[in-house]
């Protein structure tokens, strides 16, 4: 989180259809002061107009940069950014929507609409590669990667608000989740756990239609001693450790994540369980999402 007089500004960019629109007009509800398809090359430019202007200085910035704007121009963002994150007037994050081939190609199907490189004459799937390639270098310096292939428009909408809302206390966001490992680790998750190892309430045939949001699955796996055992370690683990993230200035959220076979059961109860000890250790802005259940 930015301190003192800092400006925020979050530069969004990523693949056409990986939902920077989605992100901008999120951003847009959480306060922030957007741009979108602004060239590369204008950036500092703006801020400093940004920068003097009373009417809007005190809100945070966010920035669309895409394909359109610096196809060419992604070693200019780049010195930008590193100009910038030297300068302490300006708290600068890069966030980068991803998706794969075949849910873009999916996503164009469906709502008929042009790829923005598709105007050189390229066959869809072509242009897909040709701005995975353009965009690489601006991928490689972001701090957040998004992958939006498993979400829905309100999952996304949901994970932005949770990252990137405004906090006046300079407090810390922690988000729990629960994910199956089958559909991929979370790309946003900064600690991850895995409980596949523990007892699975899905071979019980009473339990296996419920989710661990049923106080059964919860009564079920904290009777397991192996259960018992893990919540102990992982409680000590993050008693200790997300103390100590949250101190750091530079982190306005954390996500912990459990992952189990099917994200419904084990990972469930765990999110929910860890995300009440943090609100008992005085963590007031605590939240949970469910990937799989959801």
């Amino acid at each position: 989180m930015p301190t003192g007089e800092q400006q925020r500004l979050i530069l969004v960019s990523g693949l056409s259809g990986a939902g920077k629109s989605v992100a901008l007009h999120t951003f847009e509800d959480l306060g922030y002061y957007c741009v979108d398809n602004l060239p590369a090359q204008m950036l500092p430019s703006f801020l400093q107009t940004f920068r003097s202007s009373s009417t809007h200085s005190h809100m945070p910035l966010a920035v669309g940069i895409d394909a359109r704007s610096h196809y060419d121009e992604a070693s200019t963002l780049a010195n930008s950014i590193s100009q910038l994150r030297e300068d302490d007037w300006v708290d600068v994050g890069v966030v980068f929507f991803d998706s794969t081939e075949q849910v873009l190609l999916q996503r164009y199907a469906d709502s008929r609409r042009r790829h923005p490189l598709s105007m050189n004459g390229l066959p869809l799937l072509d242009s897909i590669r040709l701005e995975m390639k353009q965009l690489e270098q601006v991928k490689n310096i972001a701090d957040v990667v998004i992958d939006t292939s498993q979400m829905n428009v309100h999952q996304l909408r949901r994970e932005l608000r949770e990252r990137f809302r405004t906090n006046s206390e300079g407090g810390v966001t922690l988000l729990f989740e629960s994910f199956a490992y089958r559909r991929g680790v979370p790309t946003e998750a900064d600690l991850v756990f895995d409980a596949r190892a523990l007892s699975n309430p899905h071979w019980n045939a009473e339990l296996r239609p419920m989710t661990g949001l049923h106080p059964n699955i919860r009564a079920f796996l904290l009777g397991q001693d192996d259960v018992q055992l893990y919540v102990k370690q992982v409680d000590e683990f993050l008693s200790t450790w997300i103390a100590k993230l949250a101190t750091d200035t530079t982190r306005s959220y954390i996500t912990v994540a459990f992952g189990c076979s099917g994200g419904k059961h084990r990972s469930v109860f765990l999110a929910e369980y860890f995300a009440a000890r943090a609100r008992e250790m005085g963590f007031d802005d605590v939240a949970v999402n469910h990937r799989e259940i959801e």
